[in-house]
């Protein structure tokens, strides 16, 4: 009997060390997925417009890990600050003829060379770009828009807007769009000789009409994917509007694709990396920006994703023939034709994306 009490007691006490044990276990295990997830930033921007291995050198270098949610459309980007009042994600990349709106909405955390020292290495002119971009924002990128095209399948030498606005009766269902209100409308205005910030009733009401001819040639209003499934590299499509240096990577992936902006001009385009301000990783979102902009840097993510950058350090340290391809750094001649999305009021904003959901619906 008392044998038998002690086994008793012996399996009791195992049973309950194996029970603290388990808790104890369970809430360091707890204690470190919070740890994790306290050390997550999240990265609202667009798809394949990053570095994968950057980011993981800067995750190792600071413990940190970056969580990305992407947007396909400046629009569709607007949909998801506006749904949530822009809580929930720490940093983001925007257009620059966003900044203001967003920064009058109070949206944007301070950004200066206080809390991103790098920034000493961008080109001011990028900086003073866009109203409401100065001290609130990290120039990025800049490029155009133009068109992208199976030069195997296309007849004769594509040079204006007018290749793809009123095309060929055999692009008929070959053609994809930009789904961006402003591109798709702004372009319109260009190939029709007016400035793509007109907000003249009469010259949008001419873009209307132009997209509603063109919409039976279209094949889809999105973007080509970047990847060998391309349809401009299946042969789905034959041509469409693009930004430059997607254009170069596509290239790389089938030499039959060619590239121009049209003799018109284009929109003069300028992504910004910004901190939220509801965001509670600030510290660690400004950690990031730096990081990317340190001249190696900097310099690496321009060539991984064939953009022009405005970090004046990084460009010396580019190859010779990357600085000199007029895909990415466009002649003076063109950048002389181009102009920048400039802020419109909401009344002209709500014409313009009114024209397009007629078009596109």
């Amino acid at each position: 009997m008392k044998a038998c009490n002690c086994s008793f007691f012996h399996l009791f006490l195992c049973i309950v060390l194996f029970v603290h044990m388990f808790c104890f276990t369970s809430a360091a295990f707890s204690t470190q997925q919070v740890s994790k997830t306290d050390e997550e930033i999240v990265f609202l921007t667009w798809s394949d417009y990053m570095d994968p291995q950057l980011v993981e050198e800067f995750e190792k270098r600071y413990g940190v890990s970056v969580k990305f949610i992407y947007y396909g459309t400046d629009d569709l980007r607007d949909d998801k600050l506006l749904a949530t009042n822009a809580v929930g994600y720490d940093l983001m990349v925007c257009n620059g003829a966003s900044l203001f709106v967003y920064n009058k909405k109070g949206w944007l955390a301070p950004l200066t060379k206080k809390e991103v020292p790098n920034l000493n290495h961008i080109a001011t002119n990028w900086t003073t770009a866009f109203k409401g971009a100065e001290g609130k924002a990290m120039p990025f990128f800049w490029g155009t828009v133009g068109i992208a095209y199976r030069k195997d399948k296309v007849v004769g030498k594509v040079t204006s807007w007018g290749d793809i606005y009123s095309p060929a009766d055999k692009l008929h269902g070959r053609i994809m769009m930009i789904k961006t209100a402003r591109d798709a409308i702004g372009m319109a205005l260009k190939y029709l000789g007016y400035s793509v910030n007109t907000t003249d009733k009469q010259h949008l009401a001419e873009a209307g009409k132009l997209l509603m001819a063109q919409k039976p040639m279209v094949h889809s209003y999105s973007y080509p994917s970047l990847e060998k499934d391309s349809k401009l590299i299946t042969g789905e499509v034959w041509m469409a509007m693009i930004y430059n240096g997607d254009a170069v990577v596509l290239q790389e992936l089938d030499q039959k694709i060619d590239f121009i902006v049209p003799k018109e001009g284009t929109n003069l385009w300028v992504d910004y990396l910004t901190v939220l301000q509801s965001s509670p990783k600030k510290e660690l979102a400004y950690k990031f920006i730096n990081f990317l902009n340190e001249p190696q840097n900097a310099a690496r993510l321009a060539e991984f994703l064939y953009y022009a950058t405005p970090n004046k350090a990084a460009e010396k340290l580019l190859p010779a023939d990357f600085i000199k391809d007029t895909i990415i750094y466009p002649p003076k001649e063109i950048l002389d034709k181009s102009e920048a999305y400039q802020v419109l009021t909401p009344r002209a904003l709500k014409k313009i994306n009114t024209i397009f959901s007629r078009v596109t619906r």
